[in-house]
């Protein structure tokens, strides 16, 4: 009995630049590959950090779940579905996986859903800038219980002392009237090489000794283009192991992992590999890192 993946969704950029629209819409995907309704997803996680208009209250989580149509209405003798936000930066999607094995393996819930994406606050920035280095989209990623042999291994963590690399926030002290579409994200020099000194950190520790490289594909964050290449070296995988995510160009921050994941599936990029090592690093700084099992001919 493990966890595994029963489907993704994947919304970018046409007409909006909402992260809730781009997330509900991920969802909606997920939902309608799997083939199931939407009472049957019991709880939905939100891991997104950059919203729309820095929205803080009501939950950003309950609105895509509004938008994606799960859980407006409580018939008898049907399971009522929650939602909440998890924030943890680039480690989110992670993190959800944790809370979701729990809520599974308790039959808490039939199906967990974690969705996740960022977008500037403005909703006026479709592409990377120097301020603001994340692409706007949407990811969804359909979890379940599985009799099969596929599924997540445990999560390992690695963090860092000193200051945190990477952070974003709105500055109070110059926001004034604008406030509700500023953001700034700093980048410290050096940045790189400390997120992959915990990202190398955390997948060590999730990785088997026995693990055969040759059958290995690496997902992971993209902080910055060379950054798969450069931890997959340190890990001692192939280079053509490393997973892009195909029609997303640059750091999709927290929705890169399940973005990559979709385009690998989507692609038939997976075959020939027996598991996925998941690695997610970010503010702190701090990283994430999980094995999936791959259901034999994936």
């Amino acid at each position: 009995m493990g966890i595994a993946i029963k489907s993704t969704g994947v919304s970018v950029p046409a007409v909006t630049t909402s992260v809730i629209e781009h997330s509900a819409r991920a969802a909606r995907a997920a939902m309608a590959t799997a083939g199931i309704e939407a009472q049957q997803v019991g709880v939905l996680v939100n891991t997104g950090i950059y919203r729309d208009s820095n929205l803080f209250e009501p939950s950003i989580a309950a609105l895509i779940q509004r938008e994606a149509g799960i859980g407006l209405e409580y018939p008898e003798g049907v399971a009522r579905s929650f939602s909440f936000d998890l924030m943890n930066g680039a480690c989110g999607v992670l993190n959800a996986v944790q809370v979701a094995t729990a809520l599974l393996e308790t039959d808490s819930a039939e199906h967990v859903l974690v969705v996740s994406g960022d977008t500037h606050p403005s909703l006026q920035r479709r592409r990377p800038s120097a301020d603001f280095p994340f692409v706007t989209a949407g990811a969804a990623l359909l979890l379940a219980k599985t009799d099969g042999p596929e599924g997540f291994g445990p999560v390992a963590v690695a963090e860092s002392d000193g200051s945190p690399a990477t952070e974003g926030f709105a500055d109070m002290s110059t926001m004034g009237v604008h406030g509700r579409s500023l953001v700034h994200v700093v980048r410290e020099e050096g940045f790189e090489h400390r997120l992959l000194d915990v990202a190398t950190s955390a997948a060590l520790e999730a990785l088997e000794a026995d693990a055969d490289p040759r059958r290995t594909a690496l997902i992971c964050s993209r902080p910055t283009d060379g950054f798969g290449s450069l931890l997959a070296a340190r890990l001692g995988l192939p280079g053509d192991s490393v997973i892009g995510s195909g029609p997303v160009q640059g750091d999709a921050h927290t929705a890169a992992l399940t973005v990559a994941y979709h385009h690998a599936a989507e692609t038939s990029l997976l075959a020939g590999y027996d598991q996925v090592l998941f690695v997610a690093a970010g503010a702190g700084p701090s990283a994430a890192a999980v094995v999936y099992r791959l259901a034999p001919g994936k």
